[in-house]
């Protein structure tokens, strides 16, 4: 998936003992990537382009094979992380490095892209609803050109956790009510949260002070925030000011939000593309790299 770049939102340093809450929200733009896949992009877009260190959020859902058969064959990325979360379908993963895997309902890949590395994502499903996430992390400028990586994550390796009545969490990355996720290893020290909320739940949710966060309700609408809270419908994606604890309850219905925060790095981004370095000359040598086949 590509991504191109207009607007940056950073977030001031949070006091100890803080709550969050939504700064703005912004609803997500229509439209496609790969070989015609149609999807929702919500960071990376002109309302929100940055949220340091997170690039990109997309969104794609549909039960039309249409609208993903053709999928994303074989590109290049370098710089950065793709993160993709599968809530329905089944995506085939490859590499030029001879990996591969299969995404199935519930689970996660977390890439590395690195120095750089050319795969694909195709479907693997003719018929049926294809649903999930794609979030893209960038990378300190220390970790740009290392060695690829995959962690693929199977669903019932991602730990749940109820940290209150008529809540449960799924655990990507970080940790909550003592249960981490399964990602490691990532500079950017991520909290990925798969919040689940039955009608009238509420809960606290710890976040590092020194991170930027997000929540993004996929399902019914949320509360996000104490006192001068917003409400979330599906689609919103809440900016959160600095804190260390966001309040999350669910209305009448239940509702269901990834929140997501990770340490911003403050560095310059130059993207282009596939491509996220932080000058234009590496810009221009990544192109020259690829072009050469050096990845």
């Amino acid at each position: 998936m590509t991504a191109t770049a207009t607007v940056r939102t950073s977030i001031e340093a949070a006091a100890p003992e803080s709550l969050r809450h939504v700064q703005r929200i912004v609803r997500g733009r229509p439209t496609s990537d790969g070989a015609g896949v149609k999807l929702t992009r919500v960071i990376g877009q002109p309302g929100l382009d940055t949220l340091d260190p997170f690039l990109m959020l997309d969104e794609f859902r549909s039960d039309s094979a249409s609208d993903y058969i053709a999928g994303f064959p074989e590109h290049p990325h370098r710089g950065f992380e793709t993160v993709t979360y599968m809530l329905a379908g089944r995506m085939r993963h490859g590499d030029n490095q001879g990996n591969s895997g299969l995404l199935t309902p519930g689970s996660v890949q977390w890439m590395t892209a690195g120095r750089g590395i050319l795969h694909s994502e195709m479907p693997e499903q003719e018929n049926g609803l294809m649903w999930g996430f794609q979030l893209w992390v960038n990378l300190p400028a220390r970790d740009k050109m290392t060695a690829p990586r995959y962690q693929d994550i199977a669903p019932e390796a991602i730990p749940e956790t109820s940290p209150s009545a008529g809540v449960t969490v799924r655990v990507i990355a970080g940790t909550l009510n003592g249960v981490s996720g399964p990602v490691s290893g990532i500079a950017t020290e991520p909290v990925y949260l798969d919040v689940r909320l039955e009608a009238g739940a509420k809960v606290e949710l710890p976040l590092p002070a020194t991170h930027h966060g997000f929540a993004y309700v996929y399902e019914g609408q949320a509360r996000v925030g104490d006192g001068a809270s917003a409400q979330l419908v599906r689609g919103d994606l809440g900016v959160l000011t600095a804190g260390t604890i966001v309040s999350v309850s669910a209305g009448d219905t239940p509702a269901r939000l990834i929140v997501v925060a990770g340490k911003p790095l403050n560095e310059p981004v130059a993207k282009y593309g596939p491509f996220v370095m932080n000058t234009q000359q590496q810009i221009v040598q990544a192109v020259e790299d690829f072009r050469a086949g050096r990845f």
